[in-house]
C-alpha cells in the first residue's frame, strides 16, 4: 500500500454512479414489486451499502476505511436505473474506490435479481462524479 501517513487527516467525499439498462417491461416489473426475487431496490441498496464498506478488503492495496456515511440511491427511468452511492470518511485518503464499489455492487445485485426477466440488460457508465476534501 502507498503510505498516507504524512497526510493530514480531512473530511472526505466521493460520488460515484452507473447504470444498468433494461427493458421498460423490466422496470415496470420492478416498480410493481413483481420480479421474482422480491424488492429489487432495498435488496441493492444494502448490498452496495456493505460493499461500500468493504472495498478495503475486496481490492488489493486500498486502504481501510471507516465510512462515517454512505447511501445508495436510485433514480428509475423508462428503460434504466440510475445508481448513485456518496461516501464519507475523515482520513488521510480519498473515497472514490468505495464510492465506485458501492456502485458496482448494487449494479451487480439489481443484474442478478432482474435477470429471470430481462436477458439483455447490460450495466454502463461507472464513474466518479464527485470527489472532495476539506
Amino acid at each position: 500500500m502507498v503510505n498516507v501517513g504524512h497526510k493530514p487527516v480531512q473530511r472526505r467525499r466521493a460520488v460515484a454512479e452507473g447504470k444498468l439498462i433494461c427493458r421498460p417491461a423490466t422496470v415496470r416489473a420492478l416498480k410493481k414489486n413483481a420480479l421474482p426475487k422480491g424488492d429489487v431496490l432495498t435488496v441493492a441498496q444494502i448490498a452496495g451499502i456493505q460493499a461500500a464498506k468493504r472495498a478495503g478488503e475486496l481490492i488489493p492495496l486500498c486502504h481501510p476505511l471507516a465510512l462515517h456515511h454512505v447511501a445508495i440511491t436510485f433514480r428509475v427511468r423508462a428503460a434504466a436505473i440510475e445508481i448513485v452511492c456518496a461516501a464519507e470518511t475523515h482520513s488521510q485518503t480519498g473515497v472514490e474506490l468505495e464510492a465506485l464499489t458501492g456502485v458496482s455492487v448494487a449494479a451487480l445485485t439489481l443484474y442478478d435479481m432482474c435477470k429471470a426477466v430481462d436477458k439483455t440488460m447490460r450495466i454502463e457508465g461507472i464513474r466518479v462524479v464527485e470527489k472532495t476534501k476539506q
